[in-house]
């Protein structure tokens, strides 16, 4: 294979062809759960796990992701194709991620931290549904809070034409007012030049 002369292999190679994130990009990490990614996540029927190798769609009713705490959050392990990639992976690397999605909302909501898997009898009784239970539960313990904008769905246009917000759903400038606690943001004023800036700085 030809060497890519365009190649980058460093951090200032890379950094030269960004500008510098906007301050508050940096600030908005939170390191525990809120009240606003809280309800983020219980209106959520779909997220993406990932791994130290891979990634795979996890999906139920809304809110099948559970918080047992502001630093936890309960994943149940449904029957799938017993393949267990993003499983053993836990077991050799706790690593792991999960971002949300809400259909019809562009923004979505990532939870970085490490997890580990139980079986514990009580935890998975939780959730049941129509008896099953679910074989393992993977309990993601919350190092990082990150609301991602909605340029990218934007762009793909995955949810079509756009819809109404569900109800109880945070907007963008909420998550972020939460998350940056030690700086005054106004999350209605914030969602309103927000919503006008998406749509300027799209490409």
């Amino acid at each position: 294979m030809t060497e890519d002369p365009y190649a980058i292999s460093t951090l200032a190679q890379l950094r030269g062809h960004y500008d510098l994130p906007h301050s508050r990009v940096m600030k908005k990490v939170a390191d525990r759960l809120g009240p606003r990614s809280l309800a983020f996540i219980a209106a959520s029927p779909f997220a993406i796990l990932g791994t130290c190798r891979h990634t795979s769609p996890r999906g139920d009713a809304p809110g099948f992701v559970q918080a047992l705490d502001d630093t936890t959050l309960a994943l149940p392990d449904r029957r799938g194709n017993n393949r267990l990639d993003a499983l053993q992976d836990l077991l050799d690397d706790p690593a792991a991620s999960l971002l949300f999605l809400i259909p019809g909302v562009g923004e979505t909501l990532r939870i970085n931290g490490t997890a580990r898997i139980t079986a514990d009898p009580a935890l998975r009784g939780r959730f049941a549904v129509a008896g099953n239970l679910p074989a393992t539960v993977i309990l993601l313990t919350v190092r990082e809070v990150y609301a991602h904008c909605a340029k990218a769905l934007l762009r793909s246009g995955l949810w079509g034409e756009e819809r109404a917000r569900p109800p109880g759903v945070p907007s963008n400038g909420e998550l972020i007012a939460e998350a940056t606690r030690g700086e005054a943001v106004d999350p209605a004023r914030y969602e309103t030049e927000y919503q006008a800036r998406i749509r300027r700085e799209l490409y």
